[in-house]
């Protein structure tokens, strides 16, 4: 079966239980390193509504994105791999279309940066360091994440722009301009 094939089944790690029980099973473990064995009840049940918070946010946000740019939700993931992978650009016009999100990343950082004050503030300086240290090396390789991300896309948009015979500045830019054969 070609990646065709396994494009419009869709990979099992893409699946929305795939996705709920990963984040249970975060949930679950931190909030019993935090607080406890004791606390499994508090832990499970905590677990369970951020694990079906977080499904459905993703879901919706992936039904959203598929209606943005006329295909199915479950080809979405598919669609951000090829991008993200090689800036490898869909073939269907509708596709290529993409929302901006501005409000993602400071929002991040909001919650991964806030949260340790919540801690603080409560009192809990162990756990406010945890997450202080998991923020601060979340965000950094978010940061990291995007200028590579940001650089696969302007290279991409070079080569695009090199086939289609668009020159850069001073008319030299493309194929031509890196060495490519004219």
């Amino acid at each position: 079966m070609g990646a065709k094939g396994q494009a419009q089944q869709g990979r099992w790690r893409d699946q929305w239980w795939v996705i709920g029980l990963l984040v249970l099973v975060i949930g679950v473990a931190v909030r019993l390193g935090f607080r406890g064995w004791s606390a499994w009840p508090e832990a499970l049940v905590g677990g369970v509504f951020y694990a079906g918070f977080l499904t459905w946010f993703l879901m919706r946000r992936r039904r959203q994105d598929a209606k943005a740019v006329g295909t199915e939700p479950d080809r979405v993931p598919e669609l951000e791999r090829r991008i993200a992978k090689n800036g490898e650009l869909p073939d269907d016009p509708a596709e290529q279309e993409g929302r901006s999100r501005r409000w993602a990343f400071p929002m991040l950082g909001v919650i991964f940066l806030g949260m340790p004050l919540l801690w603080f503030t409560s009192g809990d300086v162990p756990a406010g360091l945890w997450t202080l240290g998991f923020g601060v090396a979340f965000m950094s390789w978010m940061i990291w994440f995007n200028r590579r991300f940001v650089r696969r896309m302007v290279a991409m948009r070079q080569r695009i722009e090199g086939v289609g015979g668009v020159g850069g500045v001073g008319g030299v830019g493309g194929i031509e301009g890196v060495g490519g054969r004219a």
